[in-house]
C-alpha cells in the first residue's frame, strides 16, 4: 500500500468515526466523553487520549456497561460514564489540556459548541 492509499484510508476512517459520533450525539441520549469530543470536532486520537482526564472530576449523567477485549479471546465488562450535552458543554468550556496544540483544539470546539 502506498502513501496515497494510506492517506485515503485514514481520512475515510476519520470521517466515518466523526459521522458515527455526530449521529450518536444527535439522538439526545447520554454519550461517553470520547464520543462527545469527536462530535465536537476533535480528532479521534486526541479524543481518546484526553477523554479520561476530561471526565475526571465530573459527575456523570448516567452510567452504562460495555465490553472490552483483553488478550486472546477474553473479554471484560466495564462501567463507563455517560454525559448529556449540557454537562459536556459545561466541562468543555472549563477544561484545557497542557499541550498547546490540544488546548487550541479544545478551545475551538468549546467556541463552536457554544455558538
Amino acid at each position: 500500500m502506498n502513501a496515497k492509499q494510506r492517506a485515503l484510508r485514514n481520512r475515510t476512517r476519520e470521517q466515518r468515526t466523526a459521522r458515527r459520533a455526530l449521529k450518536a450525539t444527535a439522538t439526545g441520549t447520554p454519550q461517553t466523553a470520547r464520543t462527545h469530543l469527536v462530535a465536537a470536532g476533535i480528532d479521534d486520537h486526541t479524543a481518546k487520549r484526553y477523554a479520561g482526564a476530561f471526565s475526571r472530576g465530573t459527575t456523570p449523567t448516567a452510567t452504562g456497561d460495555t465490553v472490552v477485549k483483553l488478550r486472546g479471546r477474553r473479554t471484560k465488562r466495564v462501567t463507563v460514564k455517560l454525559y448529556d450535552r449540557a454537562t459536556f458543554a459545561a466541562r468543555l468550556s472549563a477544561y484545557r489540556p497542557k499541550d498547546l496544540t490540544a488546548a487550541r483544539q479544545f478551545e475551538q470546539a468549546a467556541h463552536s459548541l457554544a455558538a
